[in-house]
């Protein structure tokens, strides 16, 4: 049985044993009110319980005010770089979610505690529930630099689920090590303020590193309801298979209350994200559950982010699908190879650090990396050519 508490987003329960909710996020520019409304509307028919907008502008808050008028979605919204936008957007929407990695775009001389409690103060006033969304793509910068786990395990704070499966996907992946240490530290400073209407949730691309992050949080705060996703599933299939084998086993272990399956699909396409969201409850109520330790992704792993109104260009998705259509086939050998193809700066900076090629998208370019270096900025008519011939020289390298 499910033992984290019950919140209510809108007209919307979860948490407690309570059937897990379906989210979704329009990929439209919040600015645009009527398209933005429409989708909010159509995914919410499809059975989206939660939809999420982006607010990173006080043109974006306006906006919301507007939206809210024009459909009857349990509204979250999605604060980037500047939460003081909260207060302008709380009146009008049912959850507000933030990034403990971007409060330090804002008033540097604050410390993180008092922008939280501005913002758990904000939400308190509106009745507005709170995500504390850790994304391993744009961590605190004051914790990125080390790697908690082992001190947290050590002084009991978290108990390892499996030791002996965990330990070497956490050596492996420290961004999620500190992504835990993040969502604990906001989770027990939200405490601290006599706030319970919030729940949180730990993303990554790499399906295992979310499998054993989320593993580790529900056994230290099991009464704190988890939201499950990867930050960027990518393409389908290939991104319902790799939510599958992250999501299944969790939900199968009474581990999350909410779920987004993210993926890379135009948004009038967004309502896909619905449907994978249901296949994955269905199969989970059936006992046919992906097996996370027989997962394996191919040679070349494409990610790529689902695209919201952050994206500056609308060539972003079908970039996504030219570079996963020109790899095919290239031959790398036993090599294993990530090439990311982010839609915005947001998170596309962080997220192609991690990849052995990175592609994230501006307006009029795209900046091509390797690891973290950056190769150049290209047009989008060039920049998948001069991605193959950076592939072919990480095959050569090797």
């Amino acid at each position: 049985m499910k033992t984290t508490r019950i919140i209510q987003v809108g007209t919307v329960k979860f948490g407690g044993g309570l059937p897990v909710v379906l989210q979704s996020m329009a990929a439209t520019k919040t600015t645009d009110i009527e398209n933005t409304a429409e989708t909010c509307q159509r995914l919410t028919d499809a059975g989206a319980g939660i939809v999420r907008v982006a607010v990173d502008t006080h043109d974006d808050a306006v906006a919301v005010k507007e939206i809210r008028k024009r459909t009857t979605a349990n509204l979250s919204v999605d604060l980037q770089e500047n939460y003081r936008l909260a207060e302008a957007v709380a009146p009008f929407v049912d959850k507000i979610r933030y990034n403990p990695g971007h409060l330090y775009h804002s008033d540097r001389e604050l410390s993180w505690q008092a922008k939280v409690e501005w913002i758990v103060e904000t939400a308190r006033r509106h009745d507005c529930a709170l995500r504390i969304g850790v994304n391993c793509g744009s961590l605190d910068p004051a914790l990125a630099e080390a790697d908690h786990l082992s001190q947290l395990i050590h002084s009991g704070a978290v108990q390892s689920a499996d030791p002996s499966k965990t330990t070497d996907v956490f050596k492996g992946d420290g961004t999620i090590s500190v992504a835990l240490t993040s969502a604990l530290q906001h989770a027990a400073f939200i405490d601290s303020l006599g706030f319970d209407c919030y729940c949180v949730s730990i993303k990554s691309s790499d399906p295992r590193s979310v499998f054993y992050a989320n593993r580790h949080f529900a056994a230290a705060r099991p009464d704190v309801p988890i939201h499950l996703g990867l930050t960027e599933a990518g393409l389908p299939p290939e991104g319902i298979e790799k939510t599958r084998v992250a999501m299944e086993p969790l939900l199968a272990a009474n581990i999350g209350d909410t779920l987004r399956v993210s993926l890379t699909v135009p948004n009038e396409r967004k309502a896909e994200e619905i449907e994978a969201g249901r296949l994955i409850l269905q199969n989970v109520a059936s006992g046919s559950i992906a097996d996370i330790n027989h997962w394996k992704p191919g040679n070349i792993n494409i990610i790529s982010c689902p695209g919201c109104s952050r994206v500056e260009n609308k060539h972003f998705m079908h970039l996504a699908q030219q570079v996963r259509d020109s790899v095919t086939g290239f031959a790398v050998g036993n090599r294993l190879l990530t090439i990311a193809v982010m839609g915005c700066r947001v998170n596309g900076p962080g997220e192609t650090d991690h990849a052995d090629i990175g592609l994230w998208c501006g307006k009029s370019v795209v900046n091509l990396k390797s690891g973290t270096t950056l190769i150049g900025a290209y047009g989008y008519d060039e920049v998948v050519e001069k991605m193959l011939d950076l592939l072919a020289r990480h095959v050569r390298a090797d």
